[in-house]
């Protein structure tokens, strides 16, 4: 050891406590604005089905078809791989993968529309089809049938269709009460968004509806769909889509980018509105960074582009499908839109991809973090935080197995929760 260094400072101990007393607003306005993410499961994609589609049997027919489909016009490890370009090291754990995923869990979030793909209808048959929304979706809890989360779209809070969207919402949260309580998958999706006001008063019906039934407040949350330039860029140039986040007072869970309303909505035409457009990837970044650090998760579009007819069509559907999914992915919208159960081969096999070939170097940094081994990277509390990230979300999809990465990393799960977040650190979650 050498010589112990004279410690001398210059400032009586009061500043420290004047200046930590200033801050006060501050800090607290921080911890409301920006709690970090909420430690939670985030779905893959999002399967949007009309209200009057949606069966019983609605999610296992979507696995059976898209199992139809690998059998059909990719039948090997090696034949899928080659269409859509996986390495070869990876053809036979992302293929058993897709398979057994689409075998045990088909859809992630399951969305029951009552919007665009519903469309306008007599009032009494949209009652009654939210009323069957509400009574299956809980028979679905109740038997163990239901994806991890499900709920209804509603018609936006435009004039026109602002009555009919709160008496479906209305209808649907009635009928969940009537048949045991909100399961804890709830979702619901509100559309169209284009000013704060709009969330202001979607707030105000749920807190209505809360009071109503004596739930805890803040029990319902929701997602907003970002389908119009305004909730953007607003009048004033301010990006309206950070307002609304505001508006929500913390029931705000997804921002859901809107591909083809968006599109159209900015002049874009109709062969070029697509998710990898300039337009789509200004509007998402802009959602990206408003979202960052306060718990509400983006989601990207999809593409209507439909993996049907023959087999070189389906291939081309499917090419395009993963690579997008891949590009978002990579641009950290980690959520999507699957329009068609030939899209749910090509969604896991660019999420169990994009998992799989970085496991063994994320693992490998990671653990080398923890160990203060150093290396050819130097990485910071924050690599590791999306290091951990990176992981949990392998995991939670079943791209990874929690026993792999543990091998790897000589990490528990609830180890990497707390590195990937402090709120997480005390969660147990069980991966699906």
């Amino acid at each position: 050891m050498g010589q112990q260094e004279k410690v001398a400072t210059s400032l009586a101990g009061a500043v420290s406590e004047e200046i930590s007393a200033s801050l006060t607003a501050v800090d607290a306005e921080l911890t409301r604005r920006y709690p970090g993410d909420p430690g939670t499961r985030q779905p893959v994609h999002t399967v949007y089905v009309p209200g009057d589609v949606f069966e019983p049997g609605t999610l296992r027919s979507w696995g059976d078809q898209a199992l139809a489909a690998l059998d059909e016009h990719a039948p090997e490890a090696a034949s899928f791989a080659a269409v859509l370009g996986i390495p070869e090291e990876l053809a036979g754990p992302v293929h058993d993968r897709v398979r057994a995923k689409l075998e045990r869990e088909p859809v992630e979030d399951l969305r029951i529309d009552f919007e665009d793909g519903y469309g306008p209808r007599p009032d009494a048959e949209e009652d009654e089809a939210a009323a069957r929304a509400a009574r299956l979706v809980s028979e679905a809890y109740a038997n163990g049938t239901a994806a991890p989360y499900m709920g209804i779209r509603m018609k936006c809070m435009e004039a026109g269709v602002r009555d009919r969207g709160i008496r479906t919402t209305d209808v649907f949260l009635t009928g969940l009460m009537a048949a045991g309580g909100l399961p804890e998958g709830l979702v619901l999706t509100l559309p169209k968004v284009t000013y704060p006001e709009q969330v202001t008063a979607f707030v105000q019906l749920l807190e209505a509806f809360e009071k109503a039934h004596g739930l805890d407040a803040g029990r319902i949350g929701f997602e907003i769909q970002i389908e119009t330039s305004q909730s953007i860029l607003a009048a004033d140039g301010t990006a309206a889509v950070a307002r609304m986040i505001d508006a929500a007072q913390g029931r705000a869970t997804g921002l859901h980018y809107g591909t083809f309303d968006y599109s159209a909505c900015v002049g874009v035409s109709a062969a070029y509105q697509a998710s990898d457009h300039p337009a789509a990837d200004h509007a998402k970044a802009v959602m990206q960074v408003a979202a960052a650090g306060t718990g509400v998760r983006v989601s990207d579009g999809s593409t209507n582009v439909l993996p049907v007819g023959p087999t070189a069509q389906v291939h081309e559907a499917w090419r395009l499908h993963y690579g997008l999914t891949r590009r978002a992915l990579a641009r950290a919208y980690y959520q999507g839109w699957d329009m068609h159960p030939g899209h749910l081969p090509t969604r896991y096999a660019a999420v169990y991809a994009f998992y799989r070939e970085g496991l063994e170097p994320a693992a490998a940094r990671l653990a080398a973090y923890v160990a203060k081994a150093g290396g050819d990277v130097m990485d910071e509390p924050a690599t590791a935080k999306a290091l951990s990230g990176y992981l949990l979300r392998g995991i939670d999809c079943g791209a990874l197995d929690t026993a792999e990465v543990a091998r790897l990393t000589g990490l528990t799960r609830a180890d990497l929760d707390a590195f990937a977040s402090p709120r997480r650190g005390d969660l147990t979650v069980t991966a699906p």
